[in-house]
């Protein structure tokens, strides 16, 4: 998660001038939002609410990549710096996924 909103802050800053404060702002903050709600989920104590945060961070996946598909239909991203934040993209959505499934799986077991 941490790659990933790293690798967006450093392709971001070469986006248009004029989207800084539209798309780049919010592919900034939907990026950030993924690992904050990670992070506040997993501080959790309760597993509902740590089902929230993650949900949360999942969903904010899903606009980071629809962003970058966005960035890179516009030609403000190249085609390799595309495929590495999809890969990386891929790569948290399957752990978030699965992270959500354990915790129902939990909820479930304790219901």
């Amino acid at each position: 998660m941490d790659e990933l909103a790293h690798f967006v802050y450093k392709i971001t800053k070469e986006f248009p001038r004029e989207e800084l404060f539209s798309a780049t702002s919010q592919l900034r903050r939907a990026t950030l939002s993924i690992i904050l709600n990670f992070v506040e989920g997993f501080a959790r104590r309760r597993i509902a609410v740590k089902i929230n945060f993650f949900e949360i961070s999942y969903g904010s996946l899903k606009e980071t990549v629809y962003l970058l598909e966005f960035a890179y239909a516009e030609k403000w991203i190249t085609k390799e710096e595309y495929e590495h934040s999809i890969r990386l993209s891929n790569e948290i959505g399957a752990m978030l996924w699965s992270e959500l499934e354990n915790l129902e799986q939990q909820k479930n077991i304790t219901s």
